[in-house]
């Protein structure tokens, strides 16, 4: 049988096809058509902008919160100005008639009042004593209650309950209830160990006054640092017991730095709402006796209402301004840095 011819090299025949289709195809042929993206880079879309919102749109909300906005500028800007106004002039209102402008004589009798220093020291160991007393009693009972016991949980709203009691109730209690030198409880505690009953809103009445508030706000830095302490890490603790560390090492490395923020926040709110204290000296000690317990507010107050002089009692109102910004702006910068 004859041989139809030499063998076929399959393999050079397929490299040569693809070598002349190479050659033939256009630049831009695609072999793998299915490999594309999904995006043709060589086509430009048309862009699609945006549609603007009407201008109606934007300022309906402006609209809405502008009658807001408005009433509250209203509240404090109005009293603002005519405090400002009063305490430029002479107003006094046993005095009829037109009112002169005084300039800064006002601020200068009020300044050179007798009460005046007083009043400021008043005010200054006031607010210091009340917050030394909230925070070091409070970070010691909120340590003691901190541990479950059984009644946890009745002892936190007895703890919790004096802060809701009005100041003008507050002041009444201490007033008749304990300090009374005939009736009071602590009278009759001092005769039950034969010992003469203290007069304490005549002998002690600044001393009196912070023992009312600090009952007062007592609670709410032992809320505070109660819901703070449920937060510390207890591994932390469990590490330094096992490391032989002493109750008092385990506190002051572990427990009063987590509380350091809770301590910023009680300090501030505590400030703010003592520099205005008012109710407890009108009813318990008038201010006295004299000026011994005497602060700004009260000040303020006799000026205005005893006196009768509102541009004095205005120039007053402006300096407790004054002060209330300054102690702000320190505690923001000094207490303030452990809220970062």
């Amino acid at each position: 049988m004859a041989r139809c011819g030499p063998p076929i090299d399959w393999k050079a025949t397929a490299m040569a096809q693809t070598h002349s289709a190479s050659q033939t195809a256009p630049e831009d042929f695609d072999p793998a058509p299915d490999s594309r993206p999904l995006t043709d880079t060589r086509q430009h879309p048309t862009p699609v902008t945006a549609a603007k919102s009407p201008p109606v749109n934007r300022l309906l909300p402006r609209a809405l919160m502008a009658p807001a906005v408005i009433a509250l500028l209203v509240w404090m800007i109005v009293p603002l100005v005519m405090t400002i106004y009063f305490s430029l002039v002479e107003y006094n209102l046993m005095d009829a008639g037109e009112h002169p402008f005084a300039g800064l004589s006002n601020y200068a009798y009020f300044l050179t009042d007798e009460d005046f220093w007083p009043a400021v020291l008043n005010t200054l160991l006031l607010i210091g004593s009340v917050i030394v007393i909230t925070v070091g009693f409070g970070i010691g009972i909120a340590l003691l209650i901190n541990d479950p016991f059984p009644g946890q949980g009745l002892v936190r709203v007895l703890l919790i309950s004096p802060f809701f009691v009005m100041p003008a109730v507050n002041a009444l209690l201490w007033k008749h209830m304990m300090m009374n030198p005939i009736y009071g409880v602590l009278a009759q505690v001092w005769q039950f160990f034969g010992a003469t009953p203290v007069d304490w809103l005549t002998d002690h009445p600044l001393f009196s006054i912070i023992v009312m508030l600090s009952w007062q706000w007592l609670p709410f830095a032992c809320l505070i640092f109660i819901t703070s302490l449920q937060s510390l890490d207890r591994e932390q603790l469990e590490a330094a017991r096992m490391d032989n560390a002493n109750p008092f090492q385990r506190f002051w490395f572990l427990t009063l730095p987590h509380l350091g923020r809770p301590i910023a926040v009680v300090i501030m709110i505590e400030v703010i709402f003592l520099l205005s204290v008012f109710a407890e000296i009108v009813i318990s000690t008038n201010g006295g006796p004299g000026n011994a317990s005497t602060n700004l507010t009260y000040m303020i107050y006799k000026q205005s209402l005893m006196n009768f002089d509102v541009g004095v009692a205005s120039a007053g109102a402006l300096f407790a301004i004054v002060l209330a910004n300054l102690v702000a702006i320190f505690l923001l910068r000094i207490i303030g840095k452990n809220l970062d």
